[in-house]
């Protein structure tokens, strides 16, 4: 089917960053497909929702495949499903491991990769922003956070190889790199402590990084960007 409005994948989208993404796209008149493990139908005609396991790449390819079958096209992706996981080095296990390989880097790939192959059939260029973290480039003493450093890590790099190899092609690759956001995994209890982590003393909204993600998506001349939304962090104390 053609389709005139424009349409975004997002991953993650039940709760937090993601629902506050979704909404963010909705708000600029764009089709969503949202997507999660457990997420629920929508009475919004313009949002498909597909329940699944985004570490399984079948996932990948059916969420692609029904996202172009219900609006006809993909132009933007934002891979935000993740897993973030404190512990010390030595106490992380196999399953860890896997887990968190699979759901950060693995979705990554083959959303990506799934996603800009039908942006390539278009002819018409496209986006994927990817959300990360800023601990990437900061490490925090007393926030032990290795699988994170090496996931979101590995796709700050890729999403640089990403834009210098479809640049020409029109297909945009970017990523968001966020301070600790106030959403739902974090209590109340929690958010002196975890402000004070940044130099500007406070935590980030979720609003902060719709706002990122929003931005990118329509910045046509900027591409294999880490655009760090940390309070400070990535700069230092």
């Amino acid at each position: 089917m053609s389709n005139s409005k424009k349409v975004v994948v997002v991953t993650g989208a039940s709760q937090g960053l993601g629902a506050g993404i979704v909404a963010g796209f909705r708000k600029l008149g764009y089709q969503v497909v949202a997507t999660s493990r457990s997420i629920q139908p929508s009475t919004d005609p313009d949002i498909l929702t597909v329940a699944g396991d985004i570490a399984d790449p079948a996932t990948a390819e059916k969420i692609i495949r029904e996202g172009v079958a219900r609006f006809g096209r993909i132009d933007t992706l934002v891979n935000n499903a993740g897993i973030f996981l404190a512990k010390p080095f030595t106490q992380y296990t196999r399953e860890d491991y896997v887990n968190t390989v699979a759901t950060n880097m693995g979705s990554f790939f083959h959303m990506s990769q799934h996603a800009i192959a039908q942006m390539e059939k278009q002819g018409d260029g496209g986006h994927v922003v990817s959300i990360t973290t800023t601990l990437v480039d900061h490490a925090i003493d007393g926030v032990p956070s290795v699988l994170a450093s090496l996931t979101k890590g590995g796709m700050n790099a890729a999403t640089k190889s990403l834009a210098i190899e479809y640049a020409k092609r029109g297909i945009r690759v970017n990523a968001v790199s966020p301070g600790i956001i106030k959403t739902p995994m974090h209590g109340e209890e929690t958010h002196a402590a975890l402000g004070s982590l940044h130099p500007m003393g406070h935590m980030g909204e979720v609003q902060d990084i719709v706002g990122a993600v929003l931005y990118l998506d329509s910045a046509a001349f900027v591409t294999g960007e880490i655009l760090h939304v940390d309070g400070g962090q990535s700069a230092g104390h």
